[in-house]
């Protein structure tokens, strides 16, 4: 297990010499260019680096800002693609989640899934122990997590909150859980220490070419307001449900590849839903809900409906929310849940590929490669647990394409991700109970395993940084050494980045935000030394997007 120590072990990352960084990348010649800092674009920027390709990343909008930021935050093979006959896309899946356990585990955790079997549900005891066989098959999922059946009075005993008149039975089966967006800025921090330079807020504008071949882009920089070229060999659009747009930046004529659908999760106090563990189990029209308890709330997601609004702001709606509040009081014995008991939401799109004639929850999740008469290559679809293979198909893809790169081979599989790396999850979960013994009178166990499952061994840094203020309030304290954190090493630029993306306090915290936010906005005015005006505008743009997951119309 890594050392914890006041001092970390990273390289800075922020934008507080941004126009020379810019500058300086504007200068070079890359041999890829990745738009989209998403989860597939982080996992391409990771893994190009790695083979000695010199890599840039441009984001429009923060890291994990669409997409990436709003799955049901599972490593998971997709049971429900059984159904549509994906063998191949469950195995992949299934084989990569302990990949990522092994490369990341402090981010990704073990995480026992019940699949209740109901009277008229979508599986029935025969079905259902079928399809989770092949699953574990598929999967390769060792012996001790492999599915154990259940009777209807264990399933009982396990989950006394389930309605009884439809039970009939139940399995317990092995999944992982994980924060999306953590993962992917761990993945793009990654990237930049072997290299890559990386940069959110700046925005692609147009592509420049060269004898009808795409050789470079030019872009917005909206932290620091400048246009900037940036020239390279090749470029990869991996845009998620921007990727249509990007394609008719390059030529107009372009039919649209995907389908848009929505997902919304709602997130209310586990009191409210105290359920012991996650479970999978039957929504009111034939689809399937998660319920999945985190520290002090339970969230429930998702939906699944066509999309075609504004892609910058997705929310949840009434509609939406009522439909998953429906779902659960339908198959759980608790006092009914209601709209006001809804702390936050989040609400992202599936960027689909399209097929004629089938539904939203029809359509593949597998991903697709296009590449352009100007070889622009796009990638889209797929799944968050299938981020590293996406990355990897694309590379490949790269280095056989263009025989001058000097590829290595694919570095990704076996990757301490993290710059302070647990050496496996028993060292993290040791770690965890270890620091909540020994903070027992100063911090709630909730808090230490916030810190430790969010940055990993760097939790300690921000910790014993917190601790080192005399005589403060120790949550005050520890919220401002976390965004000293976030601030230094993870270019959060403005504070939503850091309350959503960085801390994932909006989903899962969310009274601290509303009790601290002058705090936070303060801090953010300090670091980038923005005059009162600039802080009055960022004030009322952080309360408005904060409404937008908090506030449901």
């Amino acid at each position: 297990m890594g050392s914890h120590s006041k001092h970390i072990s990273d390289i800075d990352f922020n934008c507080l010499n941004r126009k020379s960084n810019l500058d300086h990348a504007s200068k070079k010649l890359y041999d890829l260019i990745v738009i989209g800092g998403g989860i597939t674009g982080a996992g391409i920027a990771m893994d190009a680096t790695l083979r000695g390709l010199k890599t840039l990343l441009i984001e429009k909008n923060d890291f994990a800002s669409g997409t990436s930021s709003k799955s049901t935050k599972l490593i998971h093979g997709g049971l429900r693609y059984l159904k549509q006959f994906e063998f191949g896309l469950v195995r992949e899946s299934g084989l990569e989640r302990r990949v990522a356990h092994n490369n990341i585990p402090h981010l990704v955790h073990p995480e026992k899934m019940l699949l209740p079997i109901v009277k008229g549900g979508s599986f029935s005891r025969l079905t259902a122990a079928m399809a989770i066989g092949v699953y574990d098959v598929l999967a390769n999922v060792e012996s001790e997590d492999r599915k154990q059946t259940m009777n209807r009075a264990e399933v009982k005993a396990h989950e006394p909150l389930l309605k009884e008149s439809t039970l009939k039975s139940g399995i317990l089966y092995s999944e992982y859980r994980t924060d999306d967006a953590r993962l992917t800025i761990e993945l793009i921090k990654h990237a930049k220490r072997h290299g890559a330079e990386v940069f959110n807020y700046c925005e692609l504008t147009e592509f420049n070419y060269k004898d009808g071949l795409i050789r470079g882009i030019n872009a917005r920089d909206h932290f620091s307001d400048i246009d900037v070229t940036f020239s390279g060999r090749h470029v990869v659009s991996a845009a998620g449900p921007w990727v249509d747009s990007v394609r008719m930046k390059e030529d107009a004529t372009k039919n649209k590849a995907l389908f848009l659908t929505k997902g919304v999760h709602i997130v209310i106090p586990h009191t409210r839903l105290p359920i012991k563990s996650a479970v999978y189990f039957d929504a009111i029209d034939g689809r399937m809900v998660f319920a999945i308890p985190r520290g002090r709330v339970t969230y429930i997601g998702t939906t699944d409906t066509p999309y075609d609004g504004n892609l910058d702001k997705i929310v949840c709606t009434k509609q939406d929310a009522s439909y998953l509040l429906d779902c659960v009081n339908n198959a759980f014995n608790i006092e009914r849940l209601t709209i006001e008991d809804i702390e936050s939401t989040w609400a992202g799109l599936r960027p689909l590929i399209s097929e004629a004639g089938k539904s939203p929850s029809e359509l593949s999740r597998k991903d697709e490669v296009f590449i352009s008469d100007s070889g622009l290559i796009s990638i889209a679809g797929g799944k968050l647990t299938g981020y590293r293979k996406m990355a990897k198909r694309v590379v490949d893809l790269l280095c056989e394409k263009e025989k001058n790169l000097e590829c290595a081979p694919c570095l990704t599989e076996s990757q301490a991700i993290h710059v302070n790396s647990y050496t496996d999850y028993d060292a993290f979960e040791k770690d965890v109970s270890k620091t909540v013994r020994q903070y027992e009178s100063t911090l709630s166990e909730h808090r230490i395993k916030h810190l430790l499952s969010t940055y990993g061994l760097n939790g300690h840094l921000i910790l014993e940084n917190a601790l080192a203020v005399k005589n403060s309030n120790i949550e005050e304290a520890l919220l401002l050494s976390e965004l000293d954190y976030c601030l230094t090493y993870e270019s959060a630029v403005f504070p939503i980045d850091f309350i959503n993306r960085r801390s994932s306090r909006l989903y899962f915290d969310v009274y601290s935000i509303h009790q601290h936010l002058d705090l936070i906005i303060d801090k953010f005015c300090n670091f980038y030394k923005w005059d009162a005006s600039r802080k009055q505008k960022i004030h009322k743009q952080t309360i408005a997007l904060i409404k937008d997951a908090t506030v449901i119309n």
